[in-house]
């Protein structure tokens, strides 16, 4: 399968470490083509740089959007999902959904652990649109900004293996979901620190990606993601 991967923002290292992440566990057949957007913001922080970050992100799905067979929005909001689902026949994927939703299947409760403070009512609302406000139990912050979580590699995985830990230990949370795309090289040193499943949201997307295609689905066209009518 051919599979586009858009990261929203335009960081250059950030979709370098998105690239890289999503192959770490590709299916050797399965082709990547990795991308930012082409204008908006170096990092996704709030409401105002998803809806800026949604119109680019759009505008790359759509303009390649014959070339592939499904596509990733690596970014965990996803901005611009439901539209790019309306919009694209083939398959979309959002990261923070996806890890979600591979979360429900691993554990009874999980908790998101994520960059900013300020995330966390948006984060909040993600849940409540996904319908899985039951099995979240709790959105925690180490309070760092996404362009900064590379300053300090070790510093990094510490705050994100304590808050881990406290949503472990104190919420009750059974899974770990990464509440940023450009955490994908910490899923695995986590996960053997705090022994239990840590996800990564663009792998949890690939491997969506992977499974519809080898399924044959596609996005239903029935009411809500139904195509847009033409204009006469």
């Amino acid at each position: 399968m051919k599979l586009l991967i858009v990261n929203p923002n335009t960081s250059a290292g950030m979709t370098r470490a998105i690239d890289e992440g999503a192959r770490r566990y590709a299916q050797p057949q399965t082709e990547i083509v990795t991308i930012s957007a082409a204008r908006g913001p170096r990092s996704i922080e709030g409401y105002y740089d998803a809806v800026v970050a949604a119109q680019a992100t759009l505008e790359a799905l759509l303009a390649r959007q014959a070339e592939f067979d499904a596509f990733i929005i690596a970014c965990f909001s996803a901005p611009g999902l439901y539209a790019a689902r309306e919009a694209l026949a083939a398959p979309v994927f959002g990261a923070g959904e996806a890890a979600m939703l591979m979360a429900c299947t691993l554990g009874h409760s999980f908790s998101i652990v994520t960059t900013m403070q300020r995330s966390r009512p948006a984060l909040r609302d993600l849940v409540r649109l996904y319908g899985l406000e039951q099995r979240c139990v709790s959105i925690r912050a180490v309070e760092l900004p996404v362009h900064a979580l590379d300053d300090d590699a070790a510093a990094t995985r510490a705050l994100f293996a304590e808050e881990g830990r406290r949503a472990l230990d104190e919420d009750g949370a059974e899974v770990l979901v990464l509440g940023c795309a450009g955490l994908s090289h910490l899923d695995k040193d986590l996960q053997r620190e705090l022994e239990a499943p840590v996800l990564d949201g663009v792998t949890c997307a690939v491997k969506l990606a992977e499974a519809s295609s080898g399924y044959g689905l596609r996005t239903s066209k029935r009411r809500g993601f139904a195509a847009l009518p033409t204009a006469p």
